[in-house]
């Protein structure tokens, strides 16, 4: 009786997790925190000013050959948009929380794509280095 309701509980995990309409997965953890990939965005913080972060995902943006189509900073916030060969959008936002941490938000396509998150935010993570 009891590995039956193991087995049942099994089943269900997958529906608690959902339960509340969106899927969380944690993709990596750093100094400055854990990065996690939510309803197509990556999102993390890191432990830098917000013209670091920008000059950083910039570089990366270059080095990934895509083209930009729009770019706005101020001293709090930044936008990049861009497209890759295959024209997805690629948006990069940018917040500074203090002055040595920004908040970044990269979503590739309409409802994202991990693994090309992921590729940018790596990038964006080797420059910072």
């Amino acid at each position: 009786m009891h590995k039956k309701k193991a087995i049942l509980a099994l089943l269900y995990l997958p529906f608690a997790f959902s339960a509340s309409g969106c899927w969380v997965a944690v993709v990596g953890a750093g100094a400055a925190g854990t990065v996690a990939y939510m309803k197509g965005d990556l999102e993390a913080t890191e432990p830098a000013d917000i013209d670091t972060v920008y000059a950083a995902a910039k570089k990366t943006l270059d080095e990934l050959a895509v083209t930009l189509v729009q770019d706005s900073k101020d001293s709090l916030t930044a936008n990049i948009v861009a497209r890759d060969a295959m024209n997805t959008k690629i948006t990069i936002r940018l917040n500074s929380v203090t002055q040595q941490a920004t908040k970044l938000s990269i979503r590739v396509g309409v409802f994202g794509n991990e693994a090309a998150s992921r590729r940018i935010y790596n990038g964006i993570r080797d420059s910072l280095k």
